[in-house]
């Protein structure tokens, strides 16, 4: 080996040593530097002999690269477990929410709600509590069935708001990794390191499985394509982008995240984005029809008994609550097309009912049936709703009987007035048309958004349908005992279960899902930290490691710069033979 391959060798080993120390001192600068991974120089022996000679030590020492320290496997799943917990830690605070709002722990509870508004009518059926007690309390009930709607429906909205700024959030993170994308794939098609950018790359990475579950295939060329499930929405250096549309319409909205570029569904199942969606459909939306479907069995199953029941003053008029417009007047209630009854959370049935009609002149009374033909058989036996009957059907049989007389108000509604000299009361109702109708009602509305006792009880207690007409005359407090029943009877449209106990077991749902989201919170929580240790020890930077790594560099400098010296003192030894 020749004194000028000595000199290269030296000269090589204060390169590699230069090189290490940089990376050593560049690790240590960015010990705190979130999303920062530990880079190493790589060293490897110089290739090839001398030629010149046939006895060589080698060429000296290069640095092949300045590589990050990073598993990509691990790094893959600290995403996907940052996604998970992200969902879950999401769904529990707006459960918790739901709890709160729900306030089934206070002692102003719809449960104590719902027991007061039948204990009220069970102690009117006893005689100790008035009429106007009655009203006043089923007044509560309804305004707290509102504002539970109203406040579930604020919630809704706010995660509407939520997801909205989580989706554009998320748009502008996949813009972000096309152009890091493109300018990795540049750095390192001209031979460059793009380290830095790649670090920069993995941050908005991090940040976006915050939000969404994204999976990375990375390319040849150094660029990463990021999967939604199986799903691309980055493709190198093109963002597919995401936006927020809404699907339905009315309380059946539902939020979806689709592809900007050709619409299509994002099958997100993981990130705040996911939870988010999530809890709307399942923990908001489902409380909110399971809070609509209570009132609305209380709305109909108390108008149905109150609409029948009598007192000791009959009635001189009855208005209906329901507006029906002029094209569906005609059409039958159980017509698919008649969207004034179609909308309902309930319906009429085939029966009939009885209008007992009393002439105060005389005391002499009159009972006609009328007849609700809706079990959708036309003659012949053929399937049609064609000739069922309507609600114009129905104010022509009443407008028919004498003493009365029937008419649509300009709001659409049922008017049924006696002329003087009569009363009248309703009976026996199997079709429960009149309590669809709303007439004599106690309730008006459809759900928990517009539930309220009828204006006029309000203002005139006295005619509240607390008792009963029978063979032997009134009793004045059968129609009481009756509605009290309903707080214990079973109900088809609730699963079988009672009013109050339906709306009991919904509270427990959601008290037993919040339970179970903490404890996946808390369980995910562990998996991610785990994850995010054994990341740190790969690619976090130890000072004590860098410390020995820059005294190791800086001996072989200090040897580099000996080889050197002893090399040219043998050369300056030759020359001086000269």
């Amino acid at each position: 080996m020749s004194l000028t391959a000595a000199l290269n060798i030296g000269r090589s080993a204060l390169g590699a040593s230069q090189i290490g120390i940089q990376v050593a001192g560049n690790n240590v600068a960015n010990v705190a530097t979130p999303g920062y991974s530990r880079q190493v120089a790589n060293l490897s022996p110089i290739g090839g002999s001398d030629p010149y000679s046939r006895l060589s030590a080698g060429r000296g020492v290069g640095v092949s690269d300045v590589r990050r320290q990073i598993d990509a496997a691990l790094q893959s799943r600290l995403w996907m477990s940052t996604a998970d917990r992200s969902a879950a830690r999401q769904q529990l605070d707006l459960m918790t929410q739901v709890e709160s709002v729900l306030g089934e722990l206070s002692g102003n509870d719809l449960s104590s709600e719902l027991s007061a508004f039948f204990n009220a009518w069970s102690e009117r059926a006893n005689n100790t509590q008035s009429s106007a007690t009655v009203v006043q309390q089923g007044d509560k009930l309804a305004g707290m069935l509102q504002r539970l709607r109203s406040s579930l429906t604020t919630v809704r909205a706010q995660i509407d708001r939520q997801l909205s700024g989580a989706v554009t959030a998320a748009d502008g993170l996949l813009d972000q990794v096309a152009s890091l994308n493109a300018a990795i794939s540049a750095a390192e098609t001209s031979g460059g390191s793009a380290n830095a950018l790649r670090d920069q790359r993995d941050q908005v990475v991090s940040k976006l499985s915050e939000l969404l579950d994204v999976s990375v295939i990375e390319r040849q060329n150094g660029a990463v394509d990021v999967l939604v499930g199986s799903t691309p929405v980055v493709l190198a250096g093109v963002s597919r982008g995401i936006h927020l549309r809404s699907v339905g319409a009315g309380a059946s909205t539902e939020m979806v995240v689709a592809l900007r570029a050709d619409g299509e569904p994002l099958p997100a199942t993981g990130g705040s984005i996911a939870g988010l969606i999530g809890s709307r459909r399942t923990t908001v939306d489902g409380t909110i029809r399971q809070l609509d479907a209570v009132a609305s069995q209380l709305i109909f199953q108390v108008n149905r008994l109150h609409s029948t029941g009598a007192n000791l003053s009959n009635l001189s008029g009855a208005t209906g609550s329901l507006s029906i417009p002029a094209s569906d007047r005609g059409l039958a209630m159980n017509d698919p097309g008649n969207r004034a009854f179609s909308s309902l959370p309930f319906a009429a049935t085939h029966g009939s009912f009885t209008v007992r009609v009393k002439n105060t002149a005389d005391g002499s009374f009159q009972s006609v049936r009328v007849n609700v033909d809706l079990d959708g058989v036309g003659p012949g036996g053929v399937l049609t709703t064609a000739h069922d009957t309507s609600a114009e059907d129905i104010r022509a049989a009443i407008d028919g009987i004498t003493g009365l007389s029937a008419s649509f108000s300009p709001e659409g509604r049922l008017v049924v007035r006696a002329a003087s000299g009569f009363e009248f009361s309703f009976e026996d109702d199997t079709s429960s048309a009149l309590a669809v109708l709303g007439v004599n009602s106690y309730f008006t509305g459809v759900n928990g958004s517009d539930i309220a006792v009828r204006d006029d009880l309000k203002s005139n207690p006295s005619g509240l349908m607390s008792g009963r007409m029978t063979a032997g005359g009134l009793v004045e407090n059968a129609n009481a005992m009756a509605i009290v029943g309903l707080q214990d009877a079973s109900n088809d449209v609730l699963g079988g279960r009672s009013i109050r106990q339906g709306w009991i077991d919904a509270v427990q749902e959601v008290g037993i899902r919040t339970s179970s989201a903490e404890s996946r919170t808390l369980a995910l929580g562990v998996v991610q930290e785990s994850l995010e240790a054994q990341r740190a020890s790969i690619s976090g930077v130890s000072i004590d490691e860098e410390a020995l790594n820059l005294m190791n560099f800086q001996r072989q400098y200090q040897g580099a710069a000996r080889v050197i010296s002893v090399a040219d003192q043998l050369m300056q030894t030759l020359m001086s033979l000269v």
